[in-house]
């Protein structure tokens, strides 16, 4: 039974297996020559040693065996395994000196000889061990190829990082030295690695350190931190990469195999949204939800969001045959259990729209379907009417007759003394929410945020195509800025705003700071590793037809008022003559019908009297355009 054992450990693990073996006679020699003062052990000695360990060596060897000291890999030997050392060999020194006292009382070993020989073992069985995982971490052999890397940020990122390099992970980084802003980590040392100072020492430990890759493990970075940092990155003109993000991070899934370039959302992104889950849940789960627009950028991701929270029934209505397609798939393939329904219809289509309210009934409304493509619905009135502002009307009177507990405008910056058609249409559905709320048990709240990253309309995908195409990337105004937020993050604060509305309200995204759309170009330049000016120019065209230099969040006579949600802002919005409200809506109706444009922009200018439709906007170049009504 004990001699199969042995020699299937053998077979699996002989290098181990012939080293415990080997280390067992010499620890039991050790111990007899540290008992005779080192100097007074002879030959004649061994007479009196070696026969005990013919019932040692088999006894020490069952015991590490049963006790699992070849369970573990050399490569990663770490506490456990020496704390299976400490049990085997205490185990088998007690039974094999148990056997030695019955069988010769012990005869010509002192009592000291035992617990030196039990002490030494452990040593000679542990040091090997720790010691070539050491060599294997630090990497002790000739590395000639590999790349002298900087790693900014010395927290938990930077040093799963250094650690997962020094394992062999990242076998073609040496990891040379940190940088930290805090003052604290300065001086120390990760993993044997230097901390030698705050990001500004960037360029210069680049330079004196013959730094070839810079890594960002700064995953918890706000944006201007990270925009800071890969400014000095650019400055120290050597390659950089950072770790994914703080959820990969927390999840323990970092790695270096995971390093991805520097994003244009990585430098635009903002501080994590910080929102109440709980309220959010208790408000849209189990209930049947409608997201209109439901394939597009946020209405998709509101799909998303709200199918993690387990609604009763999930109903998209989306009038792009490919997007409702698409989104449908995603969901069902992500939520198996999901009820879920596409419905392909127009919002500006009364019957379809009365059909989807009757058939699936549902209890809150995300209204996300809108035209907002600014300088093509400059020459499409009629059509940014009857879907922005008609197709709203629809959808709201339908959430108020077939008793909806709430109703969610997604509106947009634009909105705020809108210089173009698609910014008055979206005002303009603005006000008829507002005022029907107060007609209504259904609770009508108003979104109101900027430019999302990465939607179809964004001019995040149009320069990356730009970018490839090999330029020029094409910008409309130096001095043009706009906001901009994630689509999850963006989402996520319409789902807030939805739990928290009372009804009539509309509730403004805390954007954060405008970024110039000059400067989001140059640096969407330069992360594709070109220079701009040199490797892609960068051509200012002037403002387009309804384009305004800057956006607001909110009109002067909205007073903003803080809410629980510091990332969500309240403003006051103006009540209108209902009656005006709707014969203005009915007149729209038929002048959509007969094309009548110059009627639509009139009715938007009465109820929009900020609006600045048709007048001219000064582009770069001094001359002006004129929008076509």
């Amino acid at each position: 039974m004990i001699l199969p054992k042995l020699l299937q450990k053998f077979r699996s693990q002989g290098a181990a297996f012939t080293h415990d073996l080997i280390m067992i006679p010499c620890a039991w020699v050790v111990a007899y020559w540290f008992r005779l003062n080192l100097g007074h052990f002879s030959l004649s000695y061994f007479d009196q040693v070696l026969p005990a360990l013919v019932v040692i060596i088999p006894v020490q060897l069952l015991t590490f065996v049963m006790l699992g000291l070849y369970r573990g890999v050399w490569r990663f030997a770490s506490l456990p395994d020496i704390v299976r050392i400490l049990k085997a060999v205490a185990i088998g020194t007690a039974i094999s000196m148990t056997f030695l006292f019955f069988v010769t009382r012990m005869e010509g070993i002192p009592r000291s000889v035992p617990i030196l020989y039990a002490m030494l073992l452990v040593l000679f069985l542990s040091g090997p061990r720790l010691l070539y995982r050491w060599i294997k971490d630090h990497h002790v052999y000739l590395h000639p190829s590999r790349q002298r890397v900087l790693i900014i940020g010395a927290g938990r990122a930077g040093e799963m990082l250094v650690r997962d390099m020094l394992r062999g992970g990242g076998s073609q980084y040496k990891p040379v030295a940190f940088i930290d802003d805090r003052a604290r980590r300065q001086g120390q040392d990760v993993h044997g690695v230097p901390v030698v100072g705050g990001s500004d020492e960037i360029p210069n430990a680049a330079k004196r350190m013959s730094i070839e890759l810079i890594l960002l493990a700064i995953p918890s970075s706000s944006a201007a931190q990270m925009r800071r940092v890969v400014d000095l990155c650019e400055q120290a003109g050597v390659p950089f990469r950072t770790v994914p993000n703080l959820r990969a991070l927390v999840s323990g899934q970092v790695s270096i195999n995971e390093l991805r370039k520097v994003s244009i959302e990585d430098i635009l992104g903002r501080d994590p949204v910080s929102l109440d889950w709980d309220a959010i849940s208790a408000g849209l789960a189990k209930r049947t939800i409608l997201v209109t627009g439901g394939g597009g950028s946020i209405g998709s991701e509101l799909c998303r969001q709200i199918a993690r929270l387990e609604p009763e029934r999930l109903v998209l209505l989306e009038n792009s045959e490919y997007n409702l397609y698409s989104i449908e798939r995603e969901l069902q393939q992500q939520f198996s259990g999901l009820a879920l329904e596409a419905c392909l219809g127009d919002v500006g289509d009364v019957a379809t729209v009365d059909w989807v309210f009757s058939t699936y009934r549902p209890e809150v409304v995300f209204h996300a379907a809108a035209y907002k493509h600014v300088p093509m619905l400059e020459y499409q009135v009629r059509e940014a009417v009857r879907n922005n502002v008609l197709g709203t009307r629809n959808i709201a009177l339908a959430a108020d007759c077939f008793g909806c507990s709430e109703f969610v405008l997604i509106s947009t910056d634009k909105a705020v003394n809108p210089a173009n058609v698609m910014g008055t249409s979206k005002r303009m559905s603005e006000i008829f929410c507002q005022n029907l709320d107060a007609r209504s048990k259904t609770r009508f709240i108003t979104v109101r945020f900027g430019n999302v990253l990465g939607s179809a309309g964004s001019v995040v995908p149009l320069f990356r195509e730009q970018i490839v195409s090999g330029g020029p990337v094409t910008v409309t105004h130096r001095e043009m800025e706009r906001y901009f937020m994630t689509i999850p993050e963006a989402s996520q604060l319409i789902m807030q705003a939805s739990v928290i509305g009372q009804g009539g309200e509309i509730f403004v995204l805390d954007m954060g700071e405008p970024i110039k759309i000059s400067y989001l170009a140059e640096q969407m330049i330069k992360l594709s590793g070109k220079e701009p000016g040199s490797d892609i120019e960068i051509s200012y065209t002037g403002l387009r037809p309804g384009e305004k230099l800057y956006e607001e969040l909110f009109h002067d006579q909205e007073a903003l008022e803080a809410t629980n949600n510091k990332k969500i802002l309240l403003a006051k919005h103006r009540k209108v003559d209902w009656d005006s409200l709707t014969a203005a809506m009915q007149d729209m109706e038929q002048a959509c019908g007969t094309y009548d444009d110059a009627c639509l922009v009139q009715r938007l200018r009465e109820f929009v009297p900020e609006n600045c439709i048709g007048q001219p906007e000064l582009s770069i170049d001094g001359k002006t355009r004129k929008t076509t009504v």
